[in-house]
């Protein structure tokens, strides 16, 4: 198929075989298992998934290229091809009772970070999931507390996820080449969360704030939230900024606003 990548999209299509290859070898699909393949693009992972005899739905929302995968497998029983905004589709629908999906994509740049969060809310359906996306966003992901690239991102993936850094991809894998280098990152929801939090939107909130002013000291982005006699009284140095406070002290923190506004 002659199709030019449409910038609107976001498009990048792989075609590198070595980096086909290593990503199969990495995540191990298994005959029978349910993939859900988020933009497939051109099918560079499509093909060699199905070859794998997986029960395989994927999520397009270029309908030219719905069209083009449409008719490319249509022989193929176990493809069904879902004409949809990501950002919009509801993949807990795709799971029977007790099934856990196992998901792939090749997120664009402009979708990965919201569609990130609204997949963290379905985890209980997901058995893991890897992305290709920018190695800056995969970096942050993974990021540990103490480093520059640690954020909310990191914090809050991290909460849901054990996050893993598979390996890089150079720019010249896709086409169009891109700017910047890529990396496949492996999300696989904990059975139990790493920290207990009552109410993930308090979570959210702190998070969000103390990064907002992450050059601030947390005793002062956090000043309209807690005193600094509360953070202290959770062992917690208000000197230090949002970079340095791990996901334990923020669901600490978390449940000491829940306490307050209880009061």
């Amino acid at each position: 198929m002659n199709h030019k990548a449409r910038k609107r999209f976001g498009q990048n299509f792989l075609h590198d075989h070595n980096v086909i290859y290593n990503i199969l070898a990495n995540i191990q699909a298994k005959p029978n298992e349910h993939w859900v393949e988020i933009g497939p693009g051109l099918g560079a992972i499509t093909e060699p998934l199905l070859e794998k005899k997986v029960i395989l739905d994927v999520v397009e929302l270029d309908r030219d290229l719905v069209r083009f995968l449409g008719d490319k497998f249509k022989e193929e029983k176990n493809f069904t091809i879902h004409s949809s905004d990501a950002l919009k589709f509801d993949f807990s629908a795709l799971a029977d009772k007790d099934e856990k999906l196992r998901i792939i994509g090749n997120l664009p740049y402009n979708i990965s970070t919201p569609l990130l969060f609204q997949l963290l809310e379905s985890t209980e359906c997901i058995e893991d999931m890897h992305f290709m996306l920018q190695k800056e966003v995969v970096d942050r992901m993974c990021a540990e507390p103490g480093s520059k690239k640690y954020g909310r991102l990191s914090v809050m993936i991290q909460y849901y996820c054990e996050t893993e850094l598979v390996f890089d991809v150079p720019p010249e894998s896709f086409d169009p080449i891109p700017k910047v280098m890529s990396s496949i990152v492996r999300l696989t929801p904990h059975l139990t969360p790493p920290v207990e939090i009552e109410n993930i939107e308090k979570l959210n909130r702190i998070v969000t704030t103390a990064f907002s002013q992450r050059r601030k000291t947390i005793r002062n982005s956090l000043k309209k939230l807690f005193t600094e006699e509360q953070i202290v009284s959770l062992q917690i140095d208000p000197t230090l900024r949002a970079e340095s406070i791990s996901l334990a002290e923020f669901a600490l923190l978390s449940q000491l606003l829940i306490e307050s506004q209880d009061k």
